[in-house]
């Protein structure tokens, strides 16, 4: 696959495909940073369709669908934050993840965020840190009766200051 995935808005139409698609990666892609009771805790937090349906639809909600098939999804919220981002286990680590976070950034910055923050999972820190964000605070997270350790961390976005550089100069 090419590192060029095609992205669209959120639709509600969406949400029960993407439903799958949350609890799946959950528990095939975080199995080694949390156990059972927590992936199970973590993906019920989706079991309400309606809520998950208004928290897609209430942030810049951006999915990648090829030929019919799901392979991720992000939000972005406030114009500063990724509320998630997921991928299918099946197109892990083929550059999804990728495209999607890089949409959301420039997106953010667009909009005039100075830099982007996300509650990374465990799993998820290596990524995040791989693309220029670093960690301030690690944070619990009670999700049921189970408790889901994440990192805030940020990345501050060059266009954003670049662009307040240049308007702070004489002209």
């Amino acid at each position: 696959m090419s590192n060029e995935f095609p992205l669209r808005p959120f639709l509600p139409a969406d949400t029960m495909a993407l439903r799958d698609l949350f609890a799946q990666s959950i528990e095939e892609l975080t199995a080694d940073d949390y156990d059972e009771d927590q992936r199970l805790a973590w993906a019920a937090s989706a079991a309400d369709a309606d809520a998950f349906r208004a928290r897609l639809g209430g942030t810049l909600t951006l999915i990648v669908q090829v030929e019919g098939e799901y392979l991720g999804f992000g939000s972005l919220k406030d114009n500063k934050t990724i509320d998630m981002l997921y991928v299918h286990p099946d197109f892990a680590g083929e550059g999804v993840g990728s495209a999607i976070a890089d949409a959301l950034e420039k997106i953010a910055g667009a909009r005039g965020a100075e830099a982007v923050t996300v509650d990374a999972s465990d799993t998820a820190m290596p990524f995040f840190e791989g693309r220029g964000y670093a960690a301030v605070q690690r944070n619990s997270v009670p999700r049921d009766d189970q408790w889901l350790s994440n990192t805030t961390m940020i990345k501050p976005l060059k266009d954003a200051k670049a662009k307040a550089e240049t308007s702070a100069k004489p002209s």
